[in-house]
């Protein structure tokens, strides 16, 4: 039965109500004569403070709040592909329908359609027994994308009967008699409790890296599949287009991306391209296997921080089916911005920069929810849920708490810097600065097209740190001052930048590189140095090796298709440096 209240004081998106009987921390309200949705989330007695999920402004004391006894849940099954939601899951392509591009306060709307009928293909017959996270049947939701309907975590028993043909997802597809002897209809959709991580069988160790076809990811600060990652920058740096780029060319079954209170023209940008893009997987749309969480800036704070918990529950649905799933994050700053304004109203004593000393706690239960798991159900089946969250940290500042505390519960650090994104160099990650603690993993896996891949990668970034310690010093005394081989080093070094970490997002061939393709680059580069270290030895001045026409070719050779071009220039790369060093007698 649902409880009624009523306003006692309203404070910005924070509703203080009085209830007739004590209610439940967490349920969902209908707030005021509108009835905007909100959820409790501090219980004083009678008095619930509630968290108002849409503008309370024109709303007055004395209104009604009526306890909807439920908790905020996710709708799963049919019709989340391909779909774009808000930080509560209302369709925003349905609100669009219904109201136009001006949201209406106390809209309501199921996130799953309810007239469309899908077609339902059983998997089980009459009379098997099943438990919690069996697939029970399949729907092909979209050209490229198989919908596996699941048996809810919380039901096990015999099939009474089901029936394959077209159902909404709210119709009966068959019946579940349980182990006590109730019968329960089963249909291609449940819910799930948004706050709550799904359960699973087994935690598995990460063994494969995601690849993201982006060099400097891939090959120096390599994710794994079931991994965290954070890339936290300053203004303009790039944190949004990065991410946008591991969206449309990771190698994860499914894409799940929140634009959690960024700027409105940026996830236009997304709505936009993501439905025109070619998914290089499928050659289908990139869309039939992506969901948007869109909850930016110019909407309610407190359904900003709801939006997270939302994706997340989202992608683990997802990977309870079998699949490889990678969430975008955008930003987990403006997430907690949210928090921060939400425990002011609640007068709670503020920690390190008006942050909720619970900071740390909320950040740790988000990214604990990424992982590589065997879910639950008879048969045996793997899926993974990689989360990459941008962090906005003002100024660019990374001591600040919630790049701080991101930093304790993640694998894979990408820094980026603002002093790279003003020399266009992109993705602007520091090398220097950045780490992954997935190093390990993703050397067995890379063996396949390097054994020594390692060593490979370590030389590079060896090469870097000492080109960087260089620069200080030629800024001093000036390039021509140095030795030959610090400047031979410096030379190697803007070859790696220029030839390697630099790769354009908007290029045909550059914005994405294949494994092999990237293992290759780097290895020519790396065997360019080893070519002409001797000659530096020998004598030959730095000025003659800068001056040879590869050097250029090589820094260009990433924007031409495959590897052979690779191969060719390695070959007139060892013609031109053994004619320099016949030039001087140097064998």
């Amino acid at each position: 039965m649902a409880l009624k209240g009523v306003i006692e004081r309203i404070n910005g998106s924070l509703v203080v109500a009085r209830f007739e009987e004590e209610p439940r921390i967490g349920d969902l309200v209908e707030v005021g004569k509108l009835g905007l949705m909100g959820e409790i989330v501090r219980l004083s007695g009678r008095n619930a403070f509630i968290q108002c999920y849409e503008v309370t402004s024109g709303m007055k004391p004395g209104e009604p709040v009526i306890d909807t006894g439920t908790p905020l849940v996710a709708e799963l099954g049919p019709g989340l592909m391909g779909n774009i939601f808000d930080g509560v899951e209302r369709s925003e392509l349905e609100m669009w329908r219904m109201v136009g591009p001006f949201i209406k306060r106390g809209v309501r709307i199921a996130p799953l359609n309810r007239d469309k009928k899908w077609y339902f293909e059983p998997k089980v017959e009459k009379g098997e027994k099943v438990v919690g996270g069996d697939i029970i049947g399949v729907v092909q939701e979209t050209e490229y994308f198989q919908h596996r309907i699941l048996i809810p975590p919380h039901l096990k028993g015999e099939i009474v009967e089901i029936e394959g043909g077209e159902y909404t997802v709210n119709e009966p597809i068959g019946t579940l008699k349980t182990d006590e002897g109730e019968e329960v209809e089963l249909k291609m959709m449940h819910t799930w409790p948004v706050r709550m991580p799904r359960p699973y069988k087994e935690r598995l160790p990460l063994t494969i890296p995601l690849i993201t076809g982006q060099r400097v990811i891939d090959t120096f600060f390599p994710v794994a599949k079931g991994g965290a990652a954070a890339i936290p920058g300053g203004f303009g740096t790039g944190k949004t287009v990065t991410l946008q780029q591991i969206s449309k060319w990771a190698d994860a079954d499914v894409i799940i991306y929140i634009g959690c209170g960024e700027r409105g023209n940026e996830m236009a940008d997304v709505v936009t391209h993501f439905p025109e893009l070619t998914d290089p997987r499928t050659g289908r749309k990139l869309i039939e296997r992506t969901v948007i969480v869109a909850n930016v800036s110019n909407m309610p704070v407190s359904a900003r921080e709801a939006s997270i918990y939302l994706g997340v529950t989202l992608a683990e649905y997802f990977r309870d089916q079998g699949y490889d799933v990678a969430v975008m994050a955008d930003s987990t700053s403006r997430w907690a911005e949210a928090m921060r304004d939400l425990s002011g109203r609640l007068e709670e004593i503020p920690a390190e920069r008006g942050f909720p000393a619970y900071l740390a706690d909320r950040i740790a239960g988000i990214y604990e929810r990424a992982g590589r798991v065997v879910t639950l159900g008879s048969e045996r089946r793997v899926g993974s849920v990689t989360i990459i969250g941008a962090v906005s940290p003002p100024g660019g500042d990374f001591s600040e708490p919630v790049t701080t505390h991101t930093l304790r519960f993640i694998g894979a650090f990408w820094a980026l810097d603002t002093e790279l994104a003003f020399r266009r160099h992109f993705p602007a990650i520091n090398w220097l600065r950045s780490f992954s603690r997935y190093i390990e993993v993703a050397s067995v896996w890379w063996e396949k097209y390097e054994p020594r891949w390692m060593q490979l990668r370590a030389r590079a970034l060896k090469i870097l740190e000492d080109a960087s310690e260089i620069e200080e010093t030629a800024r001093i005394i000036g390039e021509k001052a140095l030795p030959d081989e610090q400047r031979l080093t410096l030379l190697i070094a803007e070859m790696i930048r220029e030839g390697f970490l630099i790769q354009n997002a908007f290029h045909e061939v550059d914005r994405y590189c294949d494994p092999e393709k990237q293992v290759k680059l780097l290895k020519l580069i790396m065997d360019f140095h080893d070519a002409v270290e001797p000659l530096i030895r020998r004598g030959i001045p730095i000025e003659r090796i800068r001056a040879l026409k590869v050097v250029s070719e090589i820094m260009r050779v990433k924007e031409e298709k495959g590897v052979e071009p690779i191969e060719e220039m390695r070959k007139r790369m060892r013609r031109e440096v053994s004619s320099l060093a016949g030039e001087y007698g140097v064998e």
